[in-house]
């Protein structure tokens, strides 16, 4: 019976990490989510200026036309507001693995969702 108890004991720990695991990943998997859709939602043809602004000896500039969506500056404004999109976010419970992991509850377009079985936290 004590070799029982110690057997269960030493499993419980591991029980609890891997949920915890599954939240941290599903948190990760969500704000990437979330950042893939806002870079795609972006022109494609929009460029943004970067390069130093010094002005050359010779009176030019070294100034680069870089894509807009994948630019330092537009990820910048993206991680600003990352925050506020994750309260779009639900926990939900996988039934037949009993893994949690985070779903949209609020669709970028607005449309009906199926929230059966989210908890919202």
């Amino acid at each position: 019976l004590l070799g029982l108890a110690l057997a269960l004991a030493s499993l419980l720990p591991a029980a609890g990490a891997r949920r915890s695991q599954d939240l941290h990943c599903g948190a990760c998997r969500a704000l990437v989510d979330e950042l893939e859709w806002e870079i795609a939602q972006v022109d494609p043809r929009k460029t943004i200026q970067m390069g130093s602004f010094r002005i050359n000896p010779d009176g030019s500039q070294s100034v680069v036309e870089v894509p807009y969506a994948r630019s330092e500056a537009h990820l910048t404004e993206l991680l600003e507001r990352v925050c506020e999109k994750m309260k779009e976010y639900g926990e939900k419970l996988d039934p037949a693995t009993q893994r949690k992991s985070y779903v949209r509850v609020i669709s970028h377009d607005g449309t009906k969702m199926d929230l059966s079985g989210v908890k919202f936290d």
